[in-house]
């Protein structure tokens, strides 16, 4: 569920502490109103090169931060520290999302609408949004047994509690470790006794690359093995508009010898 808070009126300050989110703000236009990022919020472009950074997700200036005097701060339970929210609950609202699929993250962005006073425009994007969603699921033809990766020293992966998880079942990828939770420890061991047929190396939050693809093809013989974009896969805002195409040129590859 996301968070529910109190405003006066609509936020003419706002900072954002989660990247998917800031983009999402970008795409409402609301770009007088946004005041502060952090160091990952690379999308868009122009936001990146031009707003105040204010440190990174876990890691937030808290000094910085009270020096802008925002009437809103956006956030969310996983990507945030619980110790820095109360530090910033101190300076003005904040508004913390919580994203276990696409339900979840559709409904933030009503939420976002809402508080935000682009009610309009966040409906507007939702429909595009499911629509898209939509030829996603009807274009998902083959069930491929998947590992998906996302990180290394350990190994992690993801659980079938997931926003990942959700994408992925909803591409036709079938997540060999959809009966943990979160994003569990594992181990190149476990990978092989649960025989994927592919593995998709994200470029977020570790930034796989070839490398690694050619480590895991000795360790793996017979599994195909790729880099995928990590923003497409675990972005929860706006940038889920470009999920199926994303997905349909993935699926090429993955067909071709």
């Amino acid at each position: 569920m996301n968070r529910k808070i109190a405003l006066s009126g609509y936020p003419k300050r706002i900072i954002s502490l989660v990247p998917s989110q800031t983009e999402l703000l970008f795409d409402l236009d609301l770009d007088e109103e946004v005041i502060g990022i952090t160091k990952f919020c690379v999308h868009p472009t122009q936001w990146f090169r031009n707003k105040q950074r204010i440190g990174g997700t876990k890691k937030v200036n808290i000094e910085l931060v009270r020096s802008l005097q925002p009437d809103l701060i956006i956030a969310n339970k996983e990507e945030n520290e619980k110790t820095q929210i109360t530090e910033l609950e101190k300076i003005a609202p904040v508004w913390i999302s919580d994203i276990d699929n696409t339900e979840t993250a559709l409904q933030m962005i009503k939420s976002i609408g809402q508080i935000t006073g682009r009610d309009d425009k966040a409906s507007i994007l939702i429909k595009q949004i499911k629509k898209d969603l939509a030829l996603l699921t009807l274009h998902s033809q083959q069930a491929y047994r998947t590992a998906y990766l996302i990180w290394k020293d350990p190994y992690m992966t993801v659980g079938g509690d997931t926003f990942i998880n959700d994408i992925l079942h909803k591409a036709g990828f079938e997540n060999i470790f959809s009966p943990r939770s979160r994003y569990p420890e594992i181990t190149l061991t476990t990978i092989k006794e649960n025989n994927p047929e592919l593995v998709l190396l994200s470029t977020e939050p570790y930034p796989f690359k070839q490398k690694h693809i050619d480590e895991l093809s000795i360790a793996l013989p017979g599994t195909k093995i790729m880099l995928v974009d990590g923003e497409i896969f675990s972005w929860y805002g706006s940038r889920m508009l470009h999920i199926n195409s994303y997905v349909q040129g993935l699926i090429i590859k993955i067909s071709n010898p």
